[in-house]
């Protein structure tokens, strides 16, 4: 079976695509906007699902962070996308996908010099069923209290994913 070579979508600074590059090349000390997505996880109780980078990751490694983030491929639904990666990432299927921030963007430098730099939309989803996630993907993972977590990272922010940081105040506005 050949491999296939994950492309992530390039974006115009006012949101339009305008091609596409291999994701192995995209993020470096000078990556170039692209879309992204984050969805974050409740179960029936109402809690959040939080993952630990795993420790191999390029960037924000063993960092905590929301439950999953991907890039949808060339011509792939989001909504696609954010359930195809649930899957790979966390061996988990979602229900109920809601798009929470449709035109969250963010800038990020990690410590290795590494910069994301994405037009992130933000979906919420139920767990339907068990989580077995992918070790080379993730290191740990819990169900959180919202409010518990949304303090824990406005009192931490730098223990955190810079994404979450930024996406929790926004999620839980109006709450």
């Amino acid at each position: 079976m050949a491999h296939t070579i994950e492309q992530v979508i390039l974006l115009s600074d006012a949101g339009e695509p305008i091609g596409t590059a291999d994701k192995s090349t995209v993020h470096t000390d000078d990556t170039p906007l692209h879309l992204a997505f984050s969805c974050h996880v409740f179960d029936d109780g109402g809690r959040v699902l939080v993952t630990r980078r795993a420790l191999t990751k390029a960037t924000w490694p063993g960092v905590w962070t929301n439950s999953f983030c991907g890039h949808p491929a060339p011509g792939e639904a989001l909504e696609d996308a954010v359930r195809r990666r649930a899957a790979k990432e966390l061996g988990l299927e979602v229900t109920g996908l809601q798009l929470a921030l449709p035109d969250f963007r963010y800038l990020a430098i990690d410590a290795s010099g590494i910069v994301e730099n994405e037009i992130c939309p933000v979906y919420t989803a139920r767990a339907a069923g068990g989580i077995d996630p992918d070790p080379s993907e993730v290191a740990e993972w819990r169900w959180a209290d919202t409010a518990e977590l949304t303090l824990a990272v406005s009192l931490t922010p730098w223990a955190f994913s810079p994404w979450l940081a930024l996406q929790l105040p926004q999620l839980h506005a109006g709450a």
